[in-house]
C-alpha cells in the first residue's frame, strides 16, 4: 500500500449521480489501496475468528457483489456464482484464498469498470425485475453498494493495520 491513495476525491457539489457515483467510486478505490502490496500469505492471513474475513476472502466478496447487483440485476447477465452460492454461501470468500491477491485486485477493479459502464447507461429512476415480482432501481443498487463497499473498507482498513501497521483513511 502507498502511503498516498491514488483515490479520486467525492465530488463536494454535482447532481445526484454525479455524487453518489464520486463516492462509490472513492470507496472503490479504497479497497484496491487497502489491498495493495500484501503478499498473497498476508491477504489471507486470518486476524478474526471467521477464518474467511481476510483481505483475500473481503477482496473477493466484494467482486462478487459488484458482479450481481450490477451485471446479473441491472443488466440481466447469467449469474456465474449462483451455483457455487447455493452449495457453499462463502464460496466467494474460499475461491478468494488460493487466489493471488494481485489477480484479486485485477478481477475487482475490472468488475467495477463493468459496474461503471452498466450504470453509466441507465438512469437512477429506471427498475429492473428482481427476484420475482419485485422491481428494484439502479439508485437502490448504487446506494446499497456505497453502503457494501464503505462497511467492508473499514474492515479492510482493520485488517490492513493487523497486518502490517499501515493506516490511512
Amino acid at each position: 500500500m502507498t502511503d498516498e491513495p491514488k483515490r479520486p476525491e467525492p465530488p463536494l457539489t454535482g447532481d445526484e449521480r454525479t455524487q453518489l457515483n464520486g463516492f462509490l467510486d472513492f470507496l472503490r478505490a479504497t479497497v484496491a489501496w487497502k489491498c495493495s502490496g500484501l503478499t498473497d500469505e498476508q491477504a489471507r492471513r486470518p486476524f478474526v475468528p471467521s477464518e474467511l474475513t481476510t483481505v483475500a476472502g473481503l477482496l473477493g466478496h466484494l467482486t462478487v457483489v459488484e458482479h450481481y447487483w450490477f451485471s446479473v440485476v441491472l443488466d440481466g447477465r447469467e449469474d456465474v456464482w449462483k451455483e457455487a452460492l447455493e452449495a457453499d454461501p462463502d464460496a466467494e470468500f474460499r475461491v478468494a484464498m488460493k487466489t493471488p491477491v494481485d489477480q484479486l485486485i485485477a478481477a475487482y477493479e475490472a468488475e467495477c469498470e463493468r459496474s461503471r459502464e452498466i450504470v453509466a447507461k441507465m438512469g437512477l429512476d429506471d427498475e429492473v425485475a428482481f427476484r420475482g415480482e419485485r422491481k428494484v432501481n439502479v439508485r437502490f443498487v448504487v446506494t446499497h453498494m456505497i453502503e457494501e463497499t464503505g462497511r467492508h473498507a473499514g474492515h479492510l482498513d482493520l485488517l490492513r493495520e493487523l497486518t502490517d501497521g499501515l493506516t490511512g483513511e
